[in-house]
């Protein structure tokens, strides 16, 4: 039998090329632009345990033809969201 259900993963790379795991919780899109909600995957068990539980949202831009996530400076439309 096939697992049917799968998190979407994503792995980003921050300003100082470390990796960091994401699941994809939400996908959301309106007016405003598209936004991921994220939330960190972590190898070792003990690290998701100790883990606040905060999630992120991101916002994906477009730049030089690419699809790029962004921190959401917006507190009140991450809020929202």
């Amino acid at each position: 039998m096939d697992n049917e259900f799968a998190p979407d993963l994503i792995t980003l790379v921050d300003d100082e090329n470390n990796e960091h795991n994401f699941e994809i919780l939400a996908e959301i899109e309106d007016e405003r632009g598209r936004f991921y909600a994220l939330y960190p995957v972590f190898d070792n068990p003990e690290d998701a345990v100790n883990d606040s539980g905060e999630y992120y949202i991101m916002e994906v831009i477009e730049e030089d033809g690419e699809e790029q996530l962004a921190t959401l400076e917006d507190e009140a439309l991450a809020d929202e969201l």
